[in-house]
C-alpha cells in the first residue's frame, strides 16, 4: 500500500490567488496524492484518456517493484496524463472524494489538470494553437460580416485546412463553426421587439462568442422566445470587441491553454459590463453550457472579488431560466408546431452545473413531442477536441454519443453545446439545433427547416 496520505495537509490550491498555485513542488505532491486516490478507485477509467494513461504508468512502476503506488510519478507522467484531459468535468461529477460530497480527500481532478496547464504555460509559454483558439472573439470579429463568405470558403477547403493544420495545430478534420454574414448584434440593432416584451421583466443575455459571430440563430431564437414570454432582452455593447461597452469571451478557451492572465482580464471586463444589470435586478441568461459553467463555477476562483461573485450568483442557464417560468406557471404553452421524436444530447458542461437537464424538461411540454436523452460526451469540450493531436482520440471517445443519436432515430437532434453539435452534425449527418431553437420552432417564431445539415 502506498505511503501517500489520502487527506491533504492543507486544502489543495485550486485558485491562482493561492500562493502555492504555481509552486512546482506543491503541484507535484498534489498530483501524486490525487493519482494515488484515483488509482485505488478506478471508477473513471472509461471517461477519458487521462485515467487509462495514469493507471498504466502506476501499474508499470508497481509491477517493476519500483513503487507501491504513485510515489514515482514524475513530470513526464503528469504531462502525459494531463494532455489527455479535455475538461469535460464528468469525473468530478461522479467522484465520491470531492468537497461537494463532503469527503476529506477534497479531490478535484479537473481543476488540478487546469492548474498543471497553467504552471506549464508559465514555464514553457503558450503554444500557438492555444493562442489562436484562446481568442474566439478576435477570430469571430475578423471572419464574420463581410468577410464571412471568404472565411467559410477557406474552412470548407480540405487543401487549405491541411495547410492550416500544419501551421496552427488545429485539426483539418474538425468541422469549424461557420462565420455569420450577419452577427447577432447587427440583427438585434435592426429590429423591433415583439409585442409584450418587457411586461414580465428584463434579462441580460450573454450570447457567447459563437452566438455573436458563428451561430447567431441560437441567440436570435433566445431573444424571440424570451420576448414571447414577456421579457425584454438587454445585450451590453454591440459585439464589436474594439469597444469598451461590448461583452467578450468568457475566458474558458484561455484556461484550456493555461493563459490565466488573459482569462482574468476578460472576466474583469465582462463583470464591469454585467454588474450594473445585475444590480438592477436582471438575471444573466446564458445559452452556452460551457460559458455558463465558466461564469458560475470558475470566474470567482480566477478573479476573487465580491463583484465577480455577485455576477456569478445572478447567472442562469437559458433553459434553466425557462424551466423556472414553467415552475411559476408563466411559460406560454400554446404551440402551433410539434417536434416529433427528439434526441437530446446532455452536454457535459451542463451536467457540471448540476442543474439537471432543463432543455429536455422544457421541450417535454411541447405536444406531440417525445424527447429521448443521449447522455454521452462529445470529447470536444472547450478547445481540446479541435486540436490535430487529439482529433482521433476525441472521435474514439465520442462514438457512444454518435451511436446514441443513431439509435434514437430522431426527427430533431438538439444539444445545448455548439461544439458538441459540430461533432454530431459531421458524424451523424444531421442538423443540430439548440433547445431554444427547437422551442422557437414549436412556438411558430421561426420556420421549420429540413433535417439535413
Amino acid at each position: 500500500m502506498s505511503v501517500i496520505p489520502r487527506t491533504p495537509s492543507a486544502p489543495p490550491a485550486t485558485s491562482p490567488h493561492d500562493d502555492r498555485y504555481y509552486e512546482p513542488q506543491d503541484l507535484a505532491a498534489e498530483m501524486r496524492r490525487a493519482f494515488q486516490i484515483c488509482h485505488e478507485c478506478r471508477m473513471c477509467v472509461n471517461y477519458c484518456g487521462s485515467f487509462p494513461e495514469m493507471f498504466r504508468r502506476i501499474d508499470a512502476a508497481i509491477e517493476g517493484g519500483q513503487a507501491e503506488g504513485a510515489e514515482t510519478i514524475g513530470d513526464a507522467d503528469v504531462r502525459a496524463v494531463a494532455d489527455q484531459c479535455w475538461q469535460c468535468k464528468l469525473c468530478y461529477i461522479k467522484c465520491p472524494y470531492t468537497a461537494d460530497e463532503g469527503a476529506h480527500e477534497l479531490l478535484d481532478f479537473p481543476r488540478l489538470m487546469a492548474r498543471e496547464r497553467a504552471v506549464r504555460a508559465r514555464r514553457e509559454g503558450i503554444p500557438v494553437v492555444d493562442r489562436l483558439l484562446g481568442e474566439p472573439q478576435r477570430i469571430g470579429k475578423v471572419g464574420s460580416g463581410a468577410m464571412a463568405p471568404l472565411a467559410n470558403l477557406v474552412t470548407r477547403s480540405q487543401l487549405l485546412r491541411k495547410i492550416q493544420e500544419k501551421v496552427t495545430g488545429i485539426s483539418a478534420q474538425f468541422n469549424l463553426p461557420p462565420m455569420a454574414r450577419q452577427t447577432f448584434s447587427a440583427w438585434l440593432r435592426g429590429r423591433e421587439a415583439l409585442a409584450g416584451a418587457g411586461e414580465r421583466g428584463e434579462v441580460v443575455l450573454f450570447a457567447t462568442c459563437y452566438g455573436e459571430y458563428n451561430t447567431p440563430e441560437v441567440a436570435r431564437a433566445a431573444v424571440l422566445v424570451l420576448e414571447h414570454n414577456g421579457y425584454k432582452v438587454r445585450y451590453p455593447g454591440t459585439g464589436d470587441d474594439r469597444r469598451d461597452d461590448a461583452l467578450t469571451c468568457c475566458g474558458l478557451p484561455n484556461i484550456d491553454g493555461g493563459d490565466v492572465a488573459a482569462a482574468a482580464k476578460k472576466i474583469a471586463h465582462n463583470v464591469a459590463l454585467l454588474l450594473p444589470h445585475v444590480r438592477a435586478g436582471r438575471k444573466v441568461v446564458v445559452p452556452g453550457p460551457s460559458c455558463g459553467m465558466m461564469i458560475k463555477k470558475e470566474w470567482p476562483g480566477y478573479v476573487d472579488t465580491a463583484e465577480v461573485q455577485e455576477v456569478a450568483d445572478a447567472t442562469v442557464d437559458l433553459m434553466q431560466f425557462l424551466v423556472g417560468l414553467g415552475r411559476e406557471k408563466t411559460l406560454k404553452r400554446e404551440f402551433p408546431g410539434k417536434l416529433g421524436k427528439v434526441a437530446y444530447h446532455a452536454a457535459c458542461h451542463l451536467r457540471a452545473q448540476k442543474i439537471g437537464f432543463p432543455g429536455m424538461r422544457v421541450l417535454n411540454v411541447v405536444p406531440d413531442t417525445e424527447v429521448r436523452m443521449v447522455e454521452a460526451c462529445s470529447a470536444v469540450d472547450g478547445t481540446w477536441g479541435m486540436k490535430a493531436e487529439h482529433y482521433e482520440t476525441g472521435l474514439k471517445y465520442a462514438q457512444k454519443l454518435v451511436q446514441g443519436i443513431r439509435d434514437a432515430e430522431p426527427d430533431v437532434v438538439v444539444s445545448d453545446c455548439t461544439l458538441s453539435g459540430l461533432r454530431i452534425a459531421k458524424e451523424n449527418q444531421v442538423r443540430v439545433l439548440h433547445p431554444v431553437e427547437a422551442l422557437a420552432r414549436a412556438y411558430g417564431l421561426i420556420p421549420a427547416e429540413p433535417a439535413a445539415p
